[in-house]
């Protein structure tokens, strides 16, 4: 096996502006957390710096007016018609450098994919990518530059079959748009539902269009979801969906603001059940590119990423700096002593009321889908 971790001290320290909740530093500290816990340290293991991706490759997924509004844009222009291409609005500030950061971020996640396309990698991560909501001339969502789209057009080139997992509390609608006539491309999100959450999409009723008819899966779960019920879903609907289709490769979100701490969503997951699901996608497909996405507790989103990281690699993470003086970097680290949470589940009327609307949702996607 051959891995690749993608990292940059200098995309790490890009700044999005005191007030915006989207901070890159959380992959400097997965990138330290990974360190400290001995999960980079292999022989199989290359860590490499992201190449900046060229604008033939950036119109993959976007168009050439909106990449020409963008470049404006980073260079420190505002003009009038920026906010009809998504710049400017309080998610997505005209931030200067941008288009280079973002050109940057996705080379990571190309870069990745052809490594596993030409066979020179199993697994490949990216937490410095994962902008899945991007559209085509748009800037959604704190994405500007869909590199998970850019990652599966590219394989779509090599002829391969793709899987795209979403695991943010968001729904992926800018890779589901991307895709949505498409049958090489299996569509899945799991996610918060658009009744209650931006983007206000993503309903079990989207399942694809024309050739793509049935390629697309939305599983909308109701604020409050815990461990329990998640994984309920995730094993009756996406195991069976994952196994039928025998994807080529497996790109994954694995976006970790679904987290009972994240200040954005009203998911009530602790990484068990993250855990759980990274160590099933493992098993139903051994090349996978993983990206970054959402995550704004960043120490509980760094501690998410570690651990991912190491059930990729077959590694058991071991803290390099017990018992030393200082030794605890990481907040929510000290709550637990441990890179894992402790058990979290929801009890009461309201975890019954879930419970019914969690069936439903099974009931309705193994009818739509076949299952």
């Amino acid at each position: 096996m051959h891995s690749i971790f993608y990292y940059s001290h200098e995309l790490a320290q890009y700044d999005f502006g005191p007030d915006h909740p989207f901070k890159p530093e959380r992959a400097q500290k997965t990138y330290e957390l990974c360190n400290r816990y001995g999960v980079l340290n292999h022989p199989h293991i290359t860590l490499k710096t992201p190449p900046t991706l060229e604008r033939e490759r950036l119109l993959l997924a976007h168009s050439s007016e909106y990449l020409d509004a963008l470049e404006r844009v980073s260079q420190g222009e505002l003009f009038q018609g920026m906010l009809q291409f998504g710049i400017g609005t309080e998610d997505n500030p005209p931030l200067r450098g941008i288009y280079e950061w973002s050109a940057n971020c996705a080379g990571a996640t190309w870069d990745g994919m052809t490594a596993l396309l030409d066979g020179s990698a199993d697994i490949a991560f990216n937490p410095l990518g994962g902008f899945h909501h991007a559209r085509r001339s748009q800037a959604e969502g704190f994405c500007y530059i869909n590199d998970l789209v850019i990652a599966i057009e590219e394989a779509l080139v090599h002829h391969a079959r793709i899987t795209y997992i979403d695991i943010d509390a968001h729904h992926g609608n800018g890779v589901q748009e991307a895709f949505y006539g498409n049958n090489r491309v299996q569509v899945i999100s799991m996610h918060e539902s658009g009744k209650f959450l931006y983007p206000f999409s993503g309903s079990g009723e989207e399942s694809g269009e024309a050739q793509g008819q049935g390629f697309t899966i939305n599983i909308p779960l109701p604020p409050g979801t815990d461990d329990e019920l998640y994984l309920k879903v995730f094993h009756r609907i996406v195991i069976p969906l994952i196994e039928g289709f025998k994807p080529d490769f497996l790109v994954a979100e694995i976006g970790a603001d679904t987290m009972v701490s994240d200040p954005l969503t009203d998911f009530m997951l602790t990484n068990n059940s993250y855990t759980e699901v990274v160590r099933n996608l493992k098993e139903l497909c051994g090349k996978i590119l993983a990206t970054g996405g959402g995550g704004y507790d960043i120490y509980r989103t760094a501690r998410c990423w570690t651990l991912a990281w190491a059930i990729l690699n077959d590694i058991e993470p071991k803290d390099e700096f017990a018992g030393l003086v200082g030794g605890m970097m990481f907040g929510p680290e000290m709550e637990v002593s441990s890179l894992h949470d402790r058990p979290y589940t929801v009890t009461g009327p309201q975890k019954n009321k879930m419970r019914q609307e969690v069936e439903d949702i099974i009931a309705y996607l193994i009818k739509r889908h076949n299952l």
